[in-house]
């Protein structure tokens, strides 16, 4: 189980915890009412794009959208551990 801090405008919105049982960051995200762009849930158009402020993450499927650096898509990944995302 890995906690994920939530920022949003430099602010921190929530703490939520990412168990085992949930596909994706985005999945958990949604399950604890975090409200974020979304639209294909398979790292195809990075309308899920986040800033990953600390902590890692792997990819479920490597993403096919552009990605910069020190961003992530939550459509795909998962937390390695304790992690802070910073909504875009």
């Amino acid at each position: 189980m890995s906690k994920v801090t939530v920022h949003r405008n430099g602010i921190i919105e929530t703490e939520i915890e990412f168990v085992n049982t949930d596909a994706t960051l985005l999945g958990s995200l949604q399950k604890n009412a975090v409200d974020m762009l979304y639209h294909c849930k398979e790292g195809f158009c990075g309308a899920c794009r986040c800033k990953l402020k600390s902590g890692s993450i792997s990819y479920i499927n490597e993403p096919l959208a552009f990605v910069r650096k020190g961003e992530i898509l939550t459509c795909c990944s998962i937390p390695n551990e304790d992690i802070e995302i910073e909504i875009l």
